[in-house]
């Protein structure tokens, strides 16, 4: 499990860049997704429902459904997936946990952790799924 975020995420991560590399309005099952990137089907089925639920995939069931992006891998970003299954606090909140945290009542790394989580923002703000599924290089994205 990463440090940031949820193994939902982390699988919603997985199966949205999965899904980026295939045609355009391709349908893939959740058969399809757990075996190639090996994620529990019921867990993930959870997952892909939620993203479809938050208009991120369309799903359509039956002999011949499946899922697929709702929009463009090129205007979709890894902060529309983070956002849809963690949410962003970690990119508004204190890392010690303290409510009143600022520049005015620092923790003991607030300039710190400000200028990561800044960074972490732009990162996944600036990144799209069509990028990021392209930059994987792992057996389970290669046809």
């Amino acid at each position: 499990m990463s440090i940031l975020f949820s193994r939902q995420c982390e699988y919603a991560l997985q199966a949205v860049c999965y899904l980026a590399l295939q045609p355009s309005g391709k349908l893939v099952s959740i058969k399809e997704l757990t075996e190639r990137l090996n994620i529990p089907y019921h867990f993930l089925g959870k997952i892909l429902q939620d993203l479809a639920q938050k208009d991120i995939l369309l799903s359509r069931k039956g002999h011949d459904g499946g899922f697929a992006l709702a929009k463009s891998a090129r205007k979709m970003t890894l902060y529309n997936i983070v956002e849809a299954i963690d949410g962003t606090d970690f990119t508004e909140k204190c890392i010690m946990g303290y409510p009143e945290c600022s520049g005015k009542h620092p923790c003991a790394v607030h300039s710190q952790w400000e200028k990561s989580r800044n960074e972490m923002r732009e990162l996944l703000s600036k990144k799209s799924i069509a990028k990021m599924a392209l930059e994987i290089h792992r057996p389970e994205y290669q046809e």
